[in-house]
């Protein structure tokens, strides 16, 4: 099978400048790109001065589940999204234990969801990359090691350091699961059980993703009050141990640690020169979204999602929840730097409590006729903490300081439940309709490279993330006039307009305002 794509802008994906070419695409690669590439025998796509350009990566997806669930993928893919990085924030969905299954769904229901009727039989990378592969997927996808699976098969729920041995059998198990082909290592030190762990522990596990070529992807301990001090942490880890640093979603919560940025970006300055490789990568938005649950202390979830809900019941407990969150430290809380107002319910599990969702905390209190946070504890309780939240966490200002780095991606963290974020929809054509168009804050060409040409150099994907012969054929056709996010808060679930055509490894995905669901992504593997 062979295509041509005529009379297109290439933007390639390296940051440099567009030019008008032809690219031809032979089976699942790119051929030949050039002028007036002949055309008999062949499929050919006017592109008619359409912007031509690699597949975006989404270096920060939630789509673990969905991939399995819904195929599709149409919300990602209708924005240009051809490749997903999963196993994101080290709670995934392997490697898990029989014994702990059924309470570790419940724990990333609020960030993958809870799987429906999905066959969960695969039990760790191995399986289910295999699965991926042989059901046949929409899109590329890559998986990351999760830490907090790594520590419940090793400690399961203990909130505690874990001893020489246990790191030894955790590093064992991270050997295992990067054997099978994950990229890297994630954590987040805002989840349990991830929240528990000491730095000793991470930095011998980044020893190992080192050795095996892999990427350290961190949601750090704090991106808000102690985030100067999360930064040490995690720099120390990555320079110990030799693993590039990648950041997920870096940003600055709370009005009162806006002027902390020139700091951290010091920081990051400061472990470049000393060698380290750091990265990290953004959504464009000033609001947030994950599991409801991150309000509560780490502690509240030690001993699993049963003992969550024991907490929760104890009226004892429950006053001495609600103190910490009056008077936190040592901890990131939302409540603090996100206010009740700024915290909104976007997904639950059951239909009697569909009523919650796009109310604030404060409203969902009133409603409740009791307070914000009791009236929260409560849903967290019923929904057996399968409860999803959108958090208003920062502003405009600090948010393109962080765009305009050299280190910086686009991502879009997308979560699919109940009401989500709108950048599940529509975070790539936001960033050329808002901060190329609007605000001039870069070229399109520097904006493709940041979707592009940048992840696939920080992930090693081979072959990926620009156009040029010998590559995959993942590209994405874009009408420049055109482009606009449509989804907001209010009414996320809208599709972009401007995105016209999108093939991965060469066979067309979205043509005609249609998806087609022809399983033709890749599972894409480290190479050890």
């Amino acid at each position: 099978m062979e295509t041509v794509i005529k009379n297109g802008w290439v933007i390639d994906g390296t940051g440099a400048e567009k030019y008008r070419a032809d690219v031809l695409i032979r089976d699942e690669k790119i051929v030949e790109i050039g002028g007036n590439i002949g055309v008999q025998s062949r499929h050919v796509i006017d592109a008619d001065g359409r912007f031509v350009m690699p597949g975006f990566i989404d270096t920060h997806s939630h789509s673990d589940i969905e991939i399995l669930s819904r195929p599709a993928l149409e919300p990602k893919i209708r924005q240009g999204i051809t490749t997903e990085i999963l196993g994101q924030d080290g709670v995934s969905v392997v490697p898990v234990p029989p014994k702990h299954l059924n309470e570790w769904k419940q724990n990333i229901a609020g960030l993958d969801g809870d799987g429906g009727d999905i066959d969960w039989s695969f039990r760790n990378t191995q399986e289910y990359l295999d699965t991926l592969q042989n059901t046949g997927i929409n899109s590329n996808a890559a998986y990351l090691v999760p830490h907090g699976n790594i520590r419940l098969e090793v400690m399961g729920w203990d909130d505690r350091e874990a001893t020489d041995d246990e790191i030894e059998r955790m590093k064992n198990v991270l050997r295992r699961e990067m054997g099978a082909g994950a990229v890297g290592l994630s954590t987040g030190l805002i989840y349990v059980p991830c929240a528990y762990s000491a730095k000793r522990e991470l930095i011998e596990l980044c020893k190992v993703a080192r050795e095996l070529n892999g990427v350290f992807v961190v949601h750090q301990r704090s991106e808000a009050n102690d985030i100067l001090d999360s930064m040490v942490e995690i720099i120390d880890i990555t320079r110990i141990s030799g693993v590039p640093l990648h950041i997920s979603h870096f940003k600055i919560c709370g009005k009162n640690n806006k002027e902390k940025i020139d700091s951290a970006f010091a920081m990051i300055d400061e472990a470049k020169k000393a060698g380290v490789a750091v990265s990290f990568d953004q959504y464009p938005y000033t609001a947030g979204s994950t599991a409801l649950s991150v309000i509560l202390p780490p502690w509240v979830m030690a001993g699993g999602i049963k003992n969550m809900i024991a907490n929760l019941g104890s009226k004892t407990t429950r006053e001495k929840i609600k103190n910490e969150i009056s008077d936190s430290h040592g901890w990131d809380n939302f409540v603090e730097f996100a206010g009740l107002d700024g915290i909104y319910i976007t997904s639950v599990h059951s239909q009697k409590n569909t009523a919650a969702i796009g109310k604030n905390l404060t409203q969902l209190g009133q409603m409740r006729d009791t307070s914000p946070l009791d009236a929260a504890f409560d849903l967290l309780m019923e929904e057996e903490n399968n409860v999803g939240m959108v958090d208003f966490y920062g502003d405009e200002d600090t948010l393109t300081k962080i765009m305009c780095r050299d280190e910086q991606n686009f991502c879009t963290d997308g979560i699919f439940s109940g009401q989500p974020h709108p950048r599940t929809y529509g975070t790539y054509p936001r960033v050329f309709e808002k901060y190329v168009k609007e605000e001039k804050l870069f070229s399109v060409e520097q904006a493709v490279h940041k979707m592009c040409g940048k992840p696939a150099q920080v992930f090693n994907l081979a072959q990926r993330g620009e156009i040029k012969p010998g590559n995959y054929a993942d590209i994405v056709m874009m009408d420049f006039d055109r482009i606009a996010e449509q989804g907001t808060y209010i009414q996320p679930k809208q599709y972009p307009q401007g995105i016209c055509r999108v093939f991965i490894n060469g066979h067309s995905v979205f043509e005609d305002n249609r998806v087609a669901l022809n399983r033709k992504g890749m599972v894409i593997r480290n190479r050890i």
